[in-house]
């Protein structure tokens, strides 16, 4: 009896500090503050198992020329803004954010992810991260191209590659 006391009484303690560590203003809020303990891995580990259970697992449409051309062209008006283009710099709003939005045309990029997992992200956005969702301003097909697009940056022609290698608009 003492053990299920104690245990309950630690984890009002607990809960009470929790909250008053958010209440009285110790929590990092600013994007230049580094992340609370394990906040970073309790944020990947809730997303990935999310996406592993919701994601589709086929593409609603084929990964094609002219789907990968639309979908470059939605790219550079919506997602590029925060991750990015080829050979570019970040743009003032990605050097601000936090975390930091992928940039998906360095490295691998998410040509190693599913692209219904991207689908996802797209579609749903992703908590505290910036990343809006994109299920109310864009079709589904739109959503599909884009992220068909991305997930094959490593195979886009070289017409698709130059349309995303011009500068945005300043």
């Amino acid at each position: 009896m003492k053990f299920v006391f104690g245990f309950v009484a630690a984890l009002i303690v607990m809960g009470v500090c929790g909250f008053g560590y958010f209440a009285l203003g110790f929590a990092p809020v600013a994007t230049a503050s580094a992340p609370i303990p394990m906040e970073t891995t309790l944020a990947k580990l809730a997303l990935a198992r999310v996406v592993s259970r919701d994601a589709p697992k086929a593409a609603a449409i084929t990964a094609s020329e002219e789907n990968f051309a639309a979908g470059a062209r939605l790219y550079r008006v919506h997602c590029a803004v925060c991750h990015g283009l080829p050979g570019q710099p970040q743009t003032a709003i990605a050097q601000g954010e936090f975390p930091k939005p992928p940039e998906l045309f360095k490295g691998k990029g998410v040509t190693d992810d599913p692209p219904g997992e991207t689908y996802w992200k797209v579609a749903n956005g992703i908590r505290l991260t910036g990343m809006p969702a994109f299920n109310k301003s864009l079709t589904e097909e739109q959503m599909w191209q884009v992220s068909l697009m991305v997930a094959n940056t490593d195979k886009l022609s070289p017409s698709v590659a130059a349309s995303l290698r011009e500068p945005l608009p300043q």
